[in-house]
C-alpha cells in the first residue's frame, strides 16, 4: 500500500473517530440537541426572523428555522427502543394558518376572519386542527432514520389559538417487528398549558439512502 493510501486511510479514522466522539456527547442532552442548531449559524446571520431557516442537525430533516425546538432521547436508529421520544415546538403564527389555508382549501372563515370568528363558541380565530395535528408528523421527522407513516388517530380536546406556541410529543411503546412502531402522540398548547390532541401513530422507520 503506498504512503499517500495509508494517510488517506489515517485521515478518513481520525475524522470517523472525531465524528463518533461528538455524537456521543449530545447524545441525549436536551441543551446540545437545541445548541447544535443555533451553533450552525454565524451569529451575524441571524436576524430573529422565523422564516430563516438554517442546515439541520440531524440528517432526516434538511432546514429547520431558528424559531422551533426539539428535543429527542435518541440518535442512532439502531438504538430506538420503547420509551423513546421526541418533542416538537413551534408557534402557530397567523403566517401559518393563511398558507395552510391556501394550500388545502379549507378557507373556513373561523380560521380566517376575525369578525366572524369572535361570534363564535370560541371568541376568536383558532388554528385548524389539520394543522396543528401535523406538528406530530414534524416530530416523527426528527426521530433518527426515514420515518415513514403508517397510520394515525387522532382525538381533539381543544382549540389552538392565532400565535400560541405548541408542542407535538411522540413516545415509542411498541416494537411491531420489521422496523414498525407504535406511538403514542400528543400535542399541547404550551400557552394554555393544556392537551390538545392525543393519539396514535403507527410507523416505519427506514435506514437513510447513501448519499
Amino acid at each position: 500500500m503506498s504512503h499517500e493510501n495509508t494517510a488517506k486511510r489515517n485521515l478518513a479514522a481520525m475524522a470517523d473517530a472525531w465524528s463518533a466522539m461528538t455524537q456521543t456527547l449530545l447524545q441525549s442532552a436536551t441543551a446540545a440537541n437545541r445548541a447544535a442548531i443555533s451553533a450552525m449559524v454565524p451569529p451575524t446571520a441571524s436576524n430573529g426572523s422565523e422564516s430563516e431557516t438554517v442546515p439541520a442537525s440531524i440528517p432526516s430533516i434538511d432546514h429547520s428555522s431558528l424559531d422551533w425546538q426539539f428535543d429527542r432521547t435518541v440518535d442512532d436508529p439502531d438504538h430506538i427502543s420503547v420509551g423513546d421520544t421526541v418533542t416538537f415546538e413551534k408557534v402557530i403564527s397567523d403566517e401559518d394558518v393563511r398558507a395552510f389555508a391556501h394550500v388545502s382549501g379549507d378557507t373556513n372563515r373561523l380560521h380566517l376572519d376575525e369578525e366572524f370568528a369572535a361570534s363564535t363558541r370560541f371568541g376568536e380565530r383558532i388554528a385548524h386542527g389539520t394543522l396543528v395535528s401535523g406538528l406530530i408528523s414534524a416530530a416523527l421527522a426528527r426521530l433518527p432514520g426515514l420515518t415513514i407513516y403508517l397510520s394515525q388517530d387522532l382525538e381533539f380536546s381543544g382549540p389552538v389559538g392565532i400565535g400560541d406556541r405548541v408542542s407535538a410529543r411522540v413516545e415509542i411503546v411498541e416494537e411491531l417487528g420489521n422496523d414498525q412502531y407504535r406511538l403514542e402522540t400528543v400535542i399541547r398548547d404550551e400557552d394554555d398549558d393544556a392537551t390538545v390532541i392525543n393519539g396514535e401513530a403507527v410507523v416505519l422507520i427506514d435506514d437513510l439512502p447513501e448519499e
